[in-house]
């Protein structure tokens, strides 16, 4: 998230450890993501006049379900726990998702604007610190980058950035998603 990669720490085991960190937190970032849009979707789905959105949301979803899957089985095969906060992530994820969509089309998009702006930063850190030694990983985390980066594009396209309160708004949600990843990465 700062532009730069982290420096691999010395000691046995040290790698291992900082694989898991970034599955563990990678993980928590793709199941969070699905919670926002099923939180979204619960409010705007079947709601007249917001097929459109709907539709975008469901889309959005189903990639991050298959990032999520993903990561599912990336933690079995490395033998990685999840993150032993993931029911509070999902639950505030959810409400997060209903919350903005209960704001509206503009609110729920600036949620997925802001969320993506932290996540893409986050996997470009990620794809430099392991290209070297995990470049099977780099290039899945570049895809799921490449993914994540058209949900942010699609949103700020739909007027994200016009959201009633959107500089407040988007730096809460910036906020919040840099302090889940800090502690998602070590709990």
């Amino acid at each position: 998230m700062s532009g730069k990669p982290i420096p691999p720490r010395p000691g046995q085991g040290a790698r291992a450890a900082r694989l898991a960190e970034i599955l563990r937190v990678d993980h928590a970032g793709e199941m969070a993501a699905v919670a926002i849009y099923r939180g979204q979707r619960a409010v705007l789905a079947g709601a007249s006049g917001h097929d459109r959105i709907a539709g975008q949301l469901a889309h959005m979803q189903t990639q991050e379900a298959a990032h999520l899957a993903r990561f599912e089985a990336l933690l079995t095969e490395r033998r990685v726990r999840p993150t032993a906060l993931a029911p509070v992530w999902r639950m505030a994820a959810f409400a997060l998702g209903a919350g903005t969509a209960l704001m509206g089309d503009r609110a729920a998009h600036a949620c997925t604007e802001a969320v993506e702006s932290v996540i893409e930063d986050h996997y470009a850190d990620q794809i430099a610190e392991l290209s070297g030694r995990e470049p099977e990983l780099a290039a899945e985390l570049a895809t799921f980058r490449a993914e994540e980066l058209a949900h942010r594009d699609l949103a700020v396209a739909e007027g994200a950035r016009e959201a009633p309160g959107y500089a407040v708004l988007a730096a809460v949600i910036r906020m919040g998603c840099r302090t889940a990843i800090r502690i998602s990465e070590k709990l």
